[in-house]
């Protein structure tokens, strides 16, 4: 097991910062505008092409209402991944990456390469219904959760400085397919209220409403879910970063494609089993797995804050940081009371060097306890200066905050009355006092003045 170095004394002098720029002899894969322009246009080119599919399946007025009520449930999951990763928030170029990919790239493989396989089935087989069926249970999932997984596992290989656990895999596997269902939702809904123009129907028996109540009220979490295991097999590959089993870090990432492949499958074949065939899937299987899923995650978010807790006092004792910072930086509510001190005594600049503040230091404890359970790269030693280099030119502001944000958090500390008489003036018995259980106490303070 290799050995974690020893932790950075307490500066004499600046610290310098993160090595920033680009090397100075760069190839032209390497440049900048190369790394960001190239996926850019790709993701373009396919959002193009599947805004031109849509539109000619659904019709322009319904391409524009299935737009409108596909929209609804993006800001809410967007939002609820961003909440599992507030303790080591990723940039948002990732999550954009993400999205982009699943509601275009994603969406694009799986609109070919669905029709394709069904035609080919149903030119083989010349049952149209068999075609389908299968198309749905067996093509379907495969095709659709191998395009999304790509995506993690681009920002797996190209980004694994933002992608270093199970939350990193989650929420960015998660943001993927809430983009891949964004578009998918737009064809379905689009194609549900051209059945209706043509059909007639109105109100509550419509086709739209009912693939509105299905798609968007019961399962808008139904691709996020399946994507997730996905996502949870890359993370904990990448928690397992520098084990030398390298064969249990390829099976994780297979398993959880697998596994995401089989819910994928039950549930598009949930149809299949009867008139409340869908229900009992929905009731038996996806609620379940999506309340195993959440739990687990606001578990390894709990433990997250608990590593921080446990690794940043050995850099508060090396006077990197102050006394109080590891417990404020371990607690969320504490955290958004730092953030929210310097913005309403600093300026919204302040605020977000508080929070800028809190993400150093919290990559550094993960970064500092995969050092000391063997699984330090070779670039530890570099990426801790960095991450000290960080919080060292923003401790100005972030500091007075968190001690801020630490006093204010503090538990009381219990104080009992002691078991032996007390004694009052000239000797005298004291009023006795009942030694009863313990009233709070304001924890001492020594910044207060």
């Amino acid at each position: 097991m290799a050995t974690c170095p020893p932790y950075p004394p307490h500066p004499s002098g600046p610290v310098p910062g993160p090595a920033g720029g680009r090397p100075r002899h760069a190839h032209w894969w390497q440049k900048r505008w190369v790394r960001y322009g190239a996926p850019a246009m790709l993701l373009a080119l396919s959002g193009l092409v599947i805004l031109a599919l849509v539109r000619q399946q659904t019709g322009t007025e319904g391409f524009l209402v299935g737009l409108g009520l596909a929209v609804l449930p993006v800001p809410l999951l967007i939002a609820a991944f961003r909440w599992l990763d507030r303790v080591e928030p990723g940039p948002w170029r990732n999550l954009l990456f993400a999205f982009a990919w699943g509601a275009c790239a994603a969406a694009l493989v799986a609109i070919v390469a669905n029709s394709f396989a069904t035609q080919w089935i149903e030119t083989a087989t010349a049952d149209p219904t068999r075609a389908d069926t299968l198309g749905a249970t067996v093509i379907a999932p495969i095709v659709e959760e191998s395009a999304k997984g790509s995506a993690v596992l681009l920002l797996f290989l190209f980004r694994r400085r933002d992608f270093t656990g199970i939350v990193d895999g989650v929420v960015l596997a998660g943001v993927t397919a809430t983009g891949f269902a964004f578009t998918e939702n737009i064809l379905y809904l689009g194609t549900a209220f051209g059945t209706d123009q043509l059909t007639g129907g109105r109100g509550i028996a419509s086709v739209t409403a009912a693939t509105f109540f299905v798609r968007i009220i019961m399962s808008p979490f139904a691709h996020p879910l399946f994507t997730v295991c996905t996502g949870i097999g890359f993370g904990a590959a990448a928690a397992l970063a520098g084990d030398r089993r390298r064969v249990r870090r390829v099976l994780l990432p297979v398993s959880g494609l697998l596994l995401a492949m089989s819910l994928h499958a039950l549930w598009n074949g949930s149809s299949t089993f009867g008139t409340y065939g869908f229900l009992a899937v929905y009731a038996a299987f996806m609620v379940p797995a999506f309340g195993l899923l959440t739990w687990m995650v606001i578990w390894t978010r709990q433990r997250e804050l608990r590593t921080v807790r446990e690794e940043l006092p050995a850099y508060a004792a090396a006077g990197w940081l102050t006394p109080a910072e590891p417990f404020a930086l371990g607690s969320m509510r504490a955290r958004r009371l730092a953030r929210e001190h310097a913005r309403h005594h600093l300026g919204k600049p302040a605020g977000r060097a508080v929070a800028q503040y809190e993400a150093y230091a919290t990559s550094l404890a993960f970064l500092r306890h995969r050092g000391r359970r063997g699984r330090a790269g070779a670039d530890f030693v570099v990426r801790e200066r960095e991450l000290l280099g960080e919080l060292w030119a923003r401790r100005e502001v972030a500091q007075p905050a968190l001690d801020h944000a630490a006093r204010r958090t503090a538990p009381p500390v219990p104080v009992v009355a002691p078991p032996w008489p007390v004694y009052g003036v000239y000797g005298r018995p004291a009023t006795p006092v009942p030694h009863g259980p313990a009233t709070p106490y304001p924890a001492y303070n020594p910044y207060r003045t």
